[in-house]
Order: C-alpha cells, then sequence, then structure tokens
C-alpha cells in the first residue's frame, strides 16, 4: 500500500502544477481590455442617445405648457400655448379635453401672490430660535 501511494504522489504534485501554470499577465491584460470595452459601450450609448434626443423641429418648439394644476388624484388642468392662443385643457384617466380656448392677445405674465407677500423669516433666523429655545 505504501508503495501505491509513492506512485501517486508524483502524479498529483504534476496535475497541481498544471492546474496553477497560467499566464497571470494576459488573465489581467484581457479583463483590462474587457473592462475597457464595456465602459467604451456606455459612453458611445450614452453619445448615441444625446444625439437622437437633439433632434428637434427646425422652427422651435409650437407647444409649450404655461402652467399645470392637479384638481384631483389623477386628474389635471393644464394651461398650454400654441400659435399665439392660449388653450385650456383638463386632462384624466378619460383622456384630455378642451376646456376653454382664450383667443386675442396674450395677457403679460402675472406676478403670483406669493412674491407680492411678505417674506417669511430665513433659515438662519429660524435655526437660532430653534436654538434658543430650551
Amino acid at each position: 500500500m505504501l508503495a501505491l501511494l509513492a506512485q501517486a504522489a508524483p502524479a498529483a504534485a504534476a496535475a497541481a502544477n498544471t492546474a496553477t501554470d497560467f499566464n497571470v499577465g494576459a488573465e489581467l491584460l484581457r479583463v483590462v481590455l474587457s473592462l475597457a470595452g464595456i465602459i467604451g459601450l456606455i459612453f458611445a450609448a450614452g453619445w448615441l442617445s444625446k444625439r437622437l434626443q437633439a433632434r428637434t423641429v427646425p422652427g422651435g418648439r409650437r407647444i409649450r405648457c404655461v402652467e399645470t394644476l392637479a384638481v384631483g388624484a389623477r386628474d389635471r388642468v393644464l394651461l398650454l400655448e400654441a400659435h399665439g392662443k392660449r388653450l385650456l385643457v383638463g386632462a384624466g384617466p378619460g383622456g384630455l379635453r378642451t376646456l376653454h380656448v382664450f383667443d386675442g392677445e396674450l395677457p403679460p405674465p402675472e406676478e403670483s401672490a406669493a412674491s407680492t407677500a411678505a417674506p417669511g423669516p430665513g433659515f438662519a433666523e429660524l435655526l437660532n430660535r430653534w436654538k434658543r429655545t430650551p
């Protein structure tokens, strides 16, 4: 039995050496080149996506959303501007519906009520009040 083990030991050692003999430099180069290729594909996809999105109508956009207002969980009212007219459109699960078309001159942009009201205390003042309270 001892003779059998003596014969098997060199064969096992030779098999272990062939399993661990591989070119580390070649494997590292393969991994680095694969990573560089993947990063290159990511940049190419980003460039292509940006290039395809840049296509616009030669005259620019003709429809502009001026304002939106949520009137329910799934319903909205949109104020759109198209060809010098303003349209009030209702949008909901049932689709879109024109509510009103404003004809004539476009009104000047109105100042919001929030901007005309007195501004509240600044963040620093609120923080100082919070620090002072025991």
